[in-house]
C-alpha cells in the first residue's frame, strides 16, 4: 500500500472514513438532484420580473379602494383585531389622504399616487385578496421570497431556476439588483439546499445607486483574462482525470460552471448593463432624464435589457435607509415620495415591455412584504398589515384589466378568494410552466418544494 496519497485520491478511497464525509458535502445537494431543466406543461410566462417595494405600501392608498373607510373616519373599527399586532395598538380608522380615478375600459380605480401605472390599467391583474402571517418586515419578506418565515429555504427565483435551467450561458439566471441586505438579506434570493447555480447574483445594494451597481468581483485586478483561461482549462483537465478513477467527482463540474460563468460575464454583464445605445425617447419614458425617477427607471430598464438577454428571474427592490415604504407616520410625505420614483418606471417598463412583444411572455409581479392598516397609528401613520393587501402581475398569462379578490369593506382582512403566499407562488410557478407540487428537491431525507404542503393556483386570473 502506498502510504503517501493525494487529496483528492484520500476523498476518493476512504469510503468509510471521514474523506466521503468530507467529499459528500463538498458536492452538497447537487448530487443525484440537478436541475429539472423543462416545464411540466405548456408555459404562459418565460421570464419574471418582480417589482419589490420594501417596507409594505399600503393597499388602501394605492389599489383597493374603500369608501367606507372615508365615510367612517375617526370612528374605532367596526371590526374585531387581530390578536397580535406589530405595534401592540390600533387608533380609528384613518381615510386614505389620496382620490380614486378609474382608468382605461375596465373601468378599474386606482389612486392618484400611481397616475402613469393607471395609464396600463387594463393590461394589470389586481389582486386585493393577498394575505400572509407575519406582520414583522424580516419574517414576512422571507416568506414573500422563499415561501417560510421560520427556516432558511430556496428563493421563488432560485426555484425558478432550478426548474427551467438558463437560457444564457453567459450571464446568471437570477439576478436581484440593488437588494436590501436588511430583513432577511441573502437570504431572500439565496439558494439554500438547491444547486449553487441557482442563487442569485446581486448587483450593487439599497445603499447603493443604479447607477454605480456592479456585480462584485467581476474582473481580476492582477489575473488576465489568458492567465484565468488557462486556469480554468487545468482545473477542466484535473477534474476529468479524477472522473476516470471516480465518477461520483464528476459533480464538481457544477463548480467548475460557476468559475466558467465567471468568466464570461467579464464581457457579458459590462455590455448588459451599457445603457449608451439606448434612445432618448427609451430614458425619458422610464424617467432616466428626471432625478426623482433615474435611479428606479435606471433600474427597470435594466430588468427590460437583461430579460432581453435570456435572464430568467429579475428582481427590482425599491428600498432606502430613510423612508421606504413603512410609514408608521408621515403616511402622506412617504408614500408621496415613494410613489413619485417608481410610478413613471413602472409604467414606462409595461410600455416598453408590451411595445418589443415581450408582455405576453414576461409576467411581472408588483408588491410589499405586507400591505398598512386602515386604522391610524398616531395622527398619520398606518402599522403593518399581513391579513390582506395587493399584489399586482401583468403579462406572462395573466388576465388584464380585472381585480381579483376583495379584502372586506374597511381593508383589514382577505375575505373574497383569498390568495396566500403560498398560493401567489403556485400561480407565478403554474405560469411559467411549472407543477408546484412536482416541482421538489430530496434534502435531509425529505422531498421540499417551494409551496411546501399548500398552495393552490388561482385559476380565475389565468387568461
Amino acid at each position: 500500500m502506498n502510504p503517501v496519497l493525494n487529496r483528492r485520491d484520500l476523498l476518493g478511497t476512504a469510503a468509510l472514513g471521514f474523506g466521503q464525509v468530507a467529499f459528500q458535502s463538498l458536492l452538497g445537494a447537487e448530487t443525484g438532484n440537478g436541475h429539472v431543466g423543462s416545464a411540466h406543461h405548456p408555459a404562459r410566462a418565460k421570464r419574471v420580473i418582480f417589482l419589490f417595494m420594501k417596507g409594505g405600501p399600503s393597499h388602501v392608498d394605492t389599489f383597493d379602494p374603500k369608501p367606507l373607510l372615508n365615510r367612517d373616519h375617526g370612528k374605532p373599527a367596526p371590526f374585531e383585531l387581530p390578536r397580535v399586532t406589530f405595534a401592540g395598538s390600533s387608533g380609528n380608522l384613518l381615510k386614505s389622504p389620496w382620490k380614486f380615478k378609474r382608468y382605461g375600459d375596465s373601468g378599474l380605480p386606482v389612486s392618484d399616487l400611481f397616475p402613469n401605472v393607471a395609464q396600463c390599467i387594463d393590461d394589470l391583474c389586481i389582486i386585493r385578496s393577498a394575505h400572509g402571517t407575519n406582520p414583522a418586515h424580516g419574517g414576512a419578506a422571507l416568506k414573500l421570497h422563499t415561501g417560510s418565515d421560520t427556516f432558511v429555504r430556496p428563493s421563488l427565483g432560485s426555484w425558478v431556476v432550478y426548474g427551467l435551467g438558463s437560457e444564457n450561458r453567459n450571464l446568471p439566471s437570477f439576478l436581484t439588483i440593488c437588494p436590501t441586505l436588511a430583513h432577511g438579506g441573502v437570504n431572500n434570493w439565496g439558494s439554500a439546499f438547491l444547486p449553487q447555480r441557482c442563487q442569485g447574483t446581486p448587483m450593487g445594494t439599497a445603499s447603493s445607486s443604479a447607477k454605480t451597481a456592479k456585480v462584485k468581483h467581476i474582473a481580476s485586478p492582477w489575473q488576465s483574462p489568458k492567465t484565468q483561461r488557462q486556469q480554468l482549462d487545468f482545473l477542466n483537465q484535473l477534474n476529468r482525470e479524477a472522473a476516470q478513477k471516480n465518477p461520483q467527482v464528476e459533480a464538481l463540474n457544477a463548480r467548475l460552471e460557476s468559475f466558467e460563468l465567471a468568466y464570461r460575464m467579464q464581457t457579458s454583464m459590462p455590455e448588459a448593463q451599457d445603457l449608451s445605445g439606448e434612445s432618448h425617447i427609451t430614458k425619458k419614458l422610464y424617467g432616466i432624464d428626471d432625478p426623482v425617477t433615474e435611479d428606479f427607471g435606471r433600474q427597470c430598464l435594466l430588468a427590460r435589457r437583461f430579460c432581453e438577454r435570456g435572464v430568467r428571474f429579475v428582481q427590482v427592490t425599491h428600498s432606502d435607509s430613510e423612508v421606504q415604504w413603512d410609514q408608521h407616520g408621515n403616511l402622506y410625505q412617504g408614500h408621496t415620495k415613494n410613489a413619485a420614483e417608481v410610478d413613471k418606471p413602472i409604467a414606462g417598463l409595461l410600455k416598453d415591455l408590451k411595445s418589443r412583444g415581450m408582455l405576453e411572455d414576461t409576467l411581472v409581479v408588483w408588491g410589499g412584504e405586507f400591505g398598512r392598516t386602515p386604522t391610524a397609528q398616531g395622527t398619520d401613520g398606518r402599522d403593518h398589515n399581513p391579513h390582506g393587501f395587493t399584489v399586482w402581475m401583468a403579462g406572462g398569462g395573466v388576465k388584464g384589466g380585472m381585480a381579483y379578490g376583495a379584502t372586506d369593506d374597511y381593508g383589514y382582512y382577505a375575505e373574497r378568494d383569498k390568495m396566500h403566499v403560498h398560493d401567489l407562488h403556485a400561480t407565478i410557478l403554474h405560469l411559467l410552466g411549472l407543477d408546484h407540487e412536482r416541482l421538489t428537491f430530496n434534502y435531509a431525507g425529505r422531498d421540499f418544494r417551494l409551496t411546501d404542503v399548500h398552495g393552490q393556483v388561482a385559476r380565475g386570473i389565468l387568461a
